[in-house]
């Protein structure tokens, strides 16, 4: 197991040689079925990073298979950025920029961990025991983890090389955890991210209890564009901003960036309900792109967000990105024209696909009401591609 984690690491090395390295900043929370509607666990994660084309894979592993997030050049899945197993297993990460850090001791090797994690834990008790066996100079972690199980659990993880404070989100005020980039078990004022936490916290402080849902996460969270120091005009008075007139914001410190890669969302399975806990993504910039469901179950993914050079899903996704951010140069790329998103002309595509990822979701909740087939369960995951797909190239 040693050779292989080495060498798992000198190719993880070795990708990142081949570009820049990657902005590790993501946003997070992790719920507990106490904050959910449906009284299910649920993860959430906006991924930041300079790795924008990803693509989600299907791993045989044993003893559990699962989902994985991964960059386009992982074909095999060892090196996940988010991701749920066959048991209900689901998790994810966010750098932790303000936990203890010791030279000559590993780090950045949070992808390999939740692929190990993916692979073999069931609970968030297995997980705790994981790290435990792991801790010292070669686990190579700065980071905060979040996890749920197939029970009902749901628990934030500060990892670093050399110990771990766990949370329970059950036990939290609010039943659920925000994070960004900095730990609440680091040294307080450092670490990165504050704006960030606090517009996602007063987003779902504004929502109220119990009423968080994947459709709330996959739409209001995850495609915020809002600042908590600047005015940004708010979601619903972009429909009047005029179509000719080019309305930009900047969008460093928001939550929907230009290198956000992708949105995901783990939904844990309801007591009581039959339903199989859920992987949804939304692969590309938030703004730019459509949600989708995944199950282990169905022991596959679609080939738009699996195959090719690049993700059929995030070649559009990119296309439209490219609208709304025509300047790719590194002290522009942050500014978004807002009337390309929306305008009282109606050219705007973001409507379009918040209409698309609103039937998909519907479509899914009616879908599950039924016990389920593996079979089943991929094809309709093939047939939900094929219509974001769709949607997504009938945008010019």
């Amino acid at each position: 197991m040693n050779r292989i984690r080495l060498a798992l690491v000198s190719a993880a090395l070795a990708l990142l040689s081949l570009a820049a390295l990657p902005v590790l900043a993501c946003t997070t929370a992790v719920f507990s079925g106490g904050a959910s509607a449906d009284g299910a666990p649920m993860l959430w994660k906006n991924r930041d990073t300079d790795f924008l084309s990803n693509k989600i894979l299907f791993v045989e592993a044993a003893p559990f298979s699962y989902l994985a997030l991964v960059n386009r050049e992982d074909t095999c899945g060892r090196w996940v950025w988010g991701g749920l197993n066959e048991a209900g297993f689901g998790i994810m990460n966010s750098v932790g920029y303000n936990l203890p850090k010791h030279a000559g001791e590993l780090k950045d090797l949070e992808g390999m961990i939740m692929a190990d994690a993916l692979r073999t834990c069931r609970t968030v008790d297995d997980f705790e025991r994981f790290l435990q066996r792991g801790l010292g100079p070669s686990l190579g972690s700065l980071a905060n983890f979040g996890v749920i199980d197939g029970g009902g659990r749901a628990a934030l993880f500060e990892l670093h090389n050399r110990g771990f404070q766990k949370y329970d989100a059950a036990e939290a005020s609010e039943k659920y955890l925000v994070n960004t980039n900095f730990s609440r078990s680091g040294t307080p004022g450092e670490g990165a991210g504050y704006l960030r936490f606090e517009r996602a916290s007063a987003l779902l402080k504004g929502a109220g209890p119990s009423r968080f849902t994947p459709a709330f996460l996959l739409g209001t969270m995850a495609k915020d564009l809002g600042h908590v120091l600047l005015r940004h005009p708010a979601p619903a008075t972009l429909a009047s901003l005029p179509a000719g007139e080019p309305r930009w914001i900047e969008t460093s410190d928001t939550i929907d960036r230009s290198f956000t890669s992708a949105a995901l969302v783990v939904q844990g399975r309801s007591p009581g309900s039959a339903r199989p806990a859920t992987l949804w993504v939304i692969l590309g910039e938030p703004v730019c792109s459509v949600a989708l469901p995944f199950w282990a179950e169905a022991r596959s993914t679609p080939a738009e967000v699996r195959e090719g050079a690049d993700a059929a899903l995030y070649l559009e996704s990119k296309r439209l990105r490219q609208l709304a951010r025509p300047y790719p140069e590194s002290d522009r790329i942050e500014y978004l024209d807002l009337a390309r998103l929306d305008n009282r002309d109606g050219t705007g595509f973001l409507p379009r696909l918040e209409r698309v990822q609103s039937e998909i979701l519907a479509e899914t909740a009616e879908f599950l009401q039924s016990s389920r087939t593996p079979a089943e369960l991929a094809a309709f995951q093939d047939r939900m591609a094929q219509k974001a797909l769709a949607a997504m190239r009938a945008i010019q």
